[in-house]
This record gives C-alpha cells, structure tokens and sequence, in this order.
C-alpha cells in the first residue's frame, strides 16, 4: 500500500438425488467448504451440490470488495455475507496466477506478472463500481444460491448494469467454466474480449506479453493501464486509471515522481507517498480522496488514449524508471 509520512478440511465428494449425480469443474483451490444444505442437485460455480435459487433478487449493501470477483456484503437481515460473483474469475491478487487457465496466456514470468497487474486493476474496477453501494443480487437456477465454501453465488447489479457480465466484456475477467443461465453468452462475450485484445486478453498477445516484462524494472517495480473505461472515457474519469506495483523485497519512496502519457500530460506523487513491498497504488484520472491504495489525478478530461498511448514512470529526479507502450 502506499504509505504517506505521517480446519478442518471438508471435501463433498457426491450428492445423489432421484438417482442423478450432480458434478462441475474444478475449483482452483482444494480446501472445499460445503453448503448449509446438500439437500438439492444443482450444481454450483465450484462444483459442489447446493441449496436452490432464492426467488426473486435481493438488496444489499457492499461493506468490502475483496478483489475483483469476490465482495461482501450485508443483507437484509442484517447478516453478512460473502458473495463470489457468478460465472467470472479474474486473476488473482492474493495468491499465484496460473496463466494456463487465461486462454493465450503464455506460461512465463511476463505472463504471470501481466496477470498480476490485470488482476489489480480488475480489483480497481470492482473498487470503483461496488465499493460502499447498493447492490442487486440475482441468484441462478441452475448454479444454485451458495457455493463449496458457503459463499453466496450470484449477479450483481449495480445502478442497473450486470457487474459480472461487464468484468467479462471489459476484459477484466474470463468466463468461469461452470453451469449457470448465462453461460453461452458470457462464452460469446469473452470470445469477443479476446479478439479485441483488451484487459487482461492483452497478456496474450505477444506484443504485450514483451511489454509487461519490459514494465518491470530488476527490482519488481511494475506497472499497467486501463485506457478504455466503460461508456464515454470523459463520463468516467476513474474508471481510467494507471497502476504502479511493487512486488520488490523494499518499499520503495515515490515523493516527487511523475506519470505522464506521450503527450506530456503529468501526474506527480505527493511529497511522503511510499509503495510498500507486494502493494500497488492505482492513480485514476478523476477526482476523489486519495487513500493508501488510490490516488486521483483531478483531471477534466480522459488521458489514456483508447487506440495507444505510453505510459512513463519517472523518479524525483527525472530519469524514467519504467516505460509501457500499449496498442
């Protein structure tokens, strides 16, 4: 984060019902947590035998965005609960990428550290949408209400826009091999994700496999764009950002350094900012409170061109540490 001065292992093997054996595919972790109930079929976003759908939607309150495909939230009750996002999986933030599961993605430390990044700024989008809102839940029929680890597994809504559909479309996601409602159509929007080459798909393509080990500096120091934010760049400042990761053994002191686009638009850290080892700090174009994981640059207008641009990372002094050309 940037810093200013100032077990039991359960494992549900099967469940059969009326002589039918419900299965799924595998969850990437292998500690797996039953549901409350295994009284039906369905079959969940894990893999795991659940209770079935709650009728109708259900609204809540985020308390906490975990990462980008995981958050949680108060219900109505007053409960809280953890809900993972249905039928997505960003990459992870909190523990190893596995490039082979992100079709294209090739098995290298460029690919891993183009995961790492994207799977940040898939947090920094979930942040910038879901953080302290209301929010829809939508349950499915067929993925069933909670998953292996008693999570809740649903849709989310968010001012009337399906959240987990447009992680897929904005790249920030794949689709999650699973049985839900959506499938076919989430497998249609990363298809078109991956084409378009955008978001997380960037770390596929050779070009930007090269630019993200060429946007680390020997000592971990990285750093990635989402230039294309949702709708009209001008409409949503914040949801075009830049983000600056540490994954270095030392903190690293940023007081006075600058990002800056290649037309010389610039950006400067605050005297006392300071990225501490495996955190990152997210400098979005809009205004807002600058917190330990965000910072806002204040801007009118979008910076990062859409169709290309680079972005240069300068240190007090002036000399470029980092430079990172997308197309």
């Amino acid at each position: 984060m940037v810093r200013r001065a100032t077990a039991t292992l359960v494992v549900v093997a099967l469940a059969v019902l009326a002589g039918c054996l419900g299965g799924g595919g595998a969850n990437a972790t292998t500690t797996v947590e039953p549901s409350a109930t295994e009284a039906s079929s369905t079959t969940s976003q894990s893999g795991s035998p659940t209770t079935a759908a709650a009728a109708g939607d259900v609204t809540v309150e985020v308390v906490e965005v975990v990462d980008g495909d995981t958050i949680k939230v108060v219900m109505p009750d007053g409960a809280r609960e953890t809900v993972r996002l249905l039928g997505v999986d960003t990459p992870e933030v909190h523990a190893e990428n596995t490039p082979d599961e992100f079709e294209g993605v090739p098995e290298t430390e460029a690919g891993r550290t183009c995961l790492r990044a994207a799977g940040e700024n898939a947090s920094a989008y979930a942040k910038s949408r879901l953080a302290d809102r209301t929010v829809e839940l939508r349950y499915d029929e067929k993925a069933g209400e909670r998953g292996y680890y008693g999570r809740l597994l649903a849709y989310v809504v968010v001012d009337g826009a399906p959240f987990n559909y447009d992680l897929i479309t904005e790249g920030h996601a794949r689709f999650y091999e699973s049985s839900f409602e959506e499938r076919e159509r989430y497998e249609r929007a990363e298809r078109d994700a991956r084409e378009r080459g955008v978001g997380l798909w960037s770390c596929a393509t050779e070009g930007a496999a090269a630019g993200g080990a060429d946007a680390t500096t020997d000592d971990g120091l990285s750093v990635s764009v989402v230039a294309d934010a949702p709708g009209n760049d001008n409409d949503n400042l914040n949801e075009e950002y830049v983000t600056l990761r540490n994954d270095g053994d030392d903190a690293v002191d940023l007081s006075g350094w600058t990002v800056s686009d290649a037309a010389g638009a610039t950006y400067t850290f605050a005297e006392g900012s300071e990225l501490d080892p495996d955190a990152s700090v997210t400098l979005h174009t809009g205004s807002g409170t600058d917190t330990d994981e965000d910072v806002y640059w204040g801007r009118g207008g979008a910076v990062w061109n859409n169709g290309g641009d680079t972005v240069t990372i300068r240190d007090a002094a002036g000399d470029e540490l980092l430079a990172y050309t997308y197309e």
